[in-house]
């Protein structure tokens, strides 16, 4: 608005003749021009098909948007992958250690596209492989190929479980599964009973893989079960017993000794070789209230459970987090719905369930867009009201947002590209690149009218001489987006979703936002206040 008039001035002149190229051009752009104005008195003619467009474009938009599934955002190639290993409650530091270089010695054989890779054992029972591969240029594989083998290849290695994972675009170092579903109780025995069933319907599921949960009833317990009648009528209280459990399994400290200069500490304690097996409990003594020594055995009876080595909660309830990957092929959205579906067929009423991790972060990126999209189309409505001082002009302009996202959802569908947030992105920018070309056809209609013509004729007059402006605006936006629609270089990925969903709305509104809002136009716009007893527009 101010840069571009002052550059004019200063570049643009005055031809006494135009160029070889305008001359051979211009024939073709004319017969272009006159194409359309013939094909658009006809449409005029037949107006009615354009509410039949409008129709159709929203019956599709409602049928692609529930069918085209969707993600957080598509995996980027970042060259690294890793392999996250568990094994069962009690395992050794030394056999997981062994249990990992059978891995290396897979990665060393499978994975030849590697630069180099890392392992770490965290404790007893956890331990990774993080490999980095070289760049997507280098190899022949990308890195979701590899990571796919890699997980075949890791299921014959069962002294513990392995899962190949790769980091989530907006994960940062979050490295858990994608679809992660928190199930909820109002106590632990009644997660205790239903997680072997739910697990087994994911872990039949078609749609996920690599499934488990953080909640495993795997840490031996021995429970001592006190027989209170028999202790009062023996005249032994419970906190006794507990109080000589404590002394003889805890290690107490009593106090301090000085020897040699140098303090110590004093605990108490059983010899463990006299602590060993369980049943070395009942054959401990306490005192009774009358100075008696009272055998455990003749007070207490012993059963031995498993627990959890850890609680978890969520929203004050005892939870239970059930991690899943996806088969190949498959996204976010459609793991969760699975994961509805198995809730839906497993748990009671009792039962709450809610999302964690990236499953979150999807569901609360998606219950935004809607917000962001209805809050664009009211913003760009209330401007356009007061720039045409008018609420029918700006209807008529939002009538190019369904044809838009009717060949963004279109596109997507085709080139199985996934609603994310990138394709979100490209959704919202569409709003304001169509409706550009909406405005210049009704605003140029406007003053049309404003110089004496009816509605039907100034909607032709502009429609004919905006045709090659709307062309080049368009058509400048679409080729300037081709770079990313075809996903050149590193992380093209992410750029692809936003590329495709621009290029197809704009190619499929420009084409019939040309037709549809001047036949739009035809029906709402009112006459000029000095043609009001015209009839010159006699249109079927």
């Amino acid at each position: 608005l101010s840069l571009t008039p002052m550059v004019s001035t200063k570049l643009l002149r005055q031809e006494k003749s135009h160029t070889w190229i305008f001359r051979k051009t211009e024939p073709f752009f004319v017969g272009m021009n006159e194409w359309y104005r013939r094909n658009l008195e006809t449409f005029l003619k037949n107006r009615r098909f354009a509410l039949v467009i409008l129709v159709v474009s929203i019956g599709l938009i409602g049928l692609l948007w529930f069918s085209i599934p969707g993600e957080m955002a598509p995996l980027e190639d970042r060259s690294q992958i890793t392999i996250n290993t568990s094994a069962m409650e009690g395992a050794t530091y030394e056999y997981m250690l062994a249990y990992v270089d059978d891995l290396a010695v897979l990665v060393e054989d499978k994975v030849p596209e590697r630069i180099s890779y890392t392992t770490m054992v965290r404790g007893g029972t956890f331990a990774n492989i993080r490999i980095n591969l070289v760049t997507p240029d280098e190899r022949s594989r990308s890195q979701q190929e590899i990571a796919d083998q890699l997980s075949v290849d890791v299921r014959s290695k069962t002294k513990a479980r392995a899962f190949v994972q790769q980091q989530s675009t907006f994960g940062q170092r979050r490295m858990g599964m994608p679809v992660q579903y928190v199930l909820q109780a109002t106590d632990i025995e009644k997660l205790r009973e239903v997680i072997p069933p739910f697990m087994n319907k994911v872990n039949e599921s078609e749609i996920l893989q690599m499934a488990d949960v953080n909640l495993k009833f795997t840490k031996p317990e021995l429970r001592i079960h006190i027989n209170r009648e028999k202790a009062i009528t023996l005249g032994v209280s419970t906190q006794n017993i507990g109080q000589t459990l404590q002394l003889a399994l805890s290690g107490q400290r009593f106090g301090y000794f000085f020897m040699n200069g140098k303090q110590y500490q004093i605990l108490g304690e059983l010899a463990r070789e006299n602590r060993n097996k369980p049943l070395d409990l009942k054959s401990l003594y306490v005192r009774s209230n009358k100075g008696e020594m009272i055998q455990f055995d003749n007070l207490v009876t012993l059963s031995e459970e498993t627990a959890p080595p850890q609680l978890y909660r969520y929203n004050r309830f005892v939870a239970a987090t059930v991690s899943a990957g996806l088969v190949p092929g498959n996204t976010i959205s459609e793991g969760i719905e699975e994961m509805d579906r198995i809730a839906d067929e497993v748990l009671d009423d009792s039962f709450r369930t809610a999302l964690a991790g990236d499953s979150k972060d999807y569901t609360e990126s998606s219950s935004s867009l809607m917000f962001a999209f209805m809050l664009a189309l009211i913003l760009i409505f209330l401007v356009l009201a007061a720039q045409f001082e008018s609420f029918k002009d700006p209807f008529i302009v939002m009538m190019t947002v369904p044809l838009a996202l009717t060949g963004a959802l279109i596109f997507m569908w085709y080139f199985n590209v996934t609603m994310n947030i990138f394709s979100q992105i490209g959704l919202i920018m569409l709003i304001g690149l169509v409706s550009k070309n909406g405005i210049l056809l009704v605003e140029f209609a406007n003053q049309r009218k404003a110089a004496g013509l009816n509605k039907v004729d100034a909607i032709k007059s502009a429609a004919a001489s905006r045709f090659r402006p709307i062309l080049m605006t368009s058509l400048a936006t679409i080729f300037g987006l081709l770079p990313l629609a075809l996903g050149l270089g590193e992380g093209a990925q992410s750029r692809v979703a936003m590329g495709i969903t621009v290029v197809g709305g704009m190619v499929f509104s420009t084409f019939l936002t040309l037709f549809v809002v001047p036949a739009i136009y035809t029906y709402i716009s009112s006459e000029p206040k000095n043609n009001d007893d015209e009839t010159k527009t006699a249109v079927a």
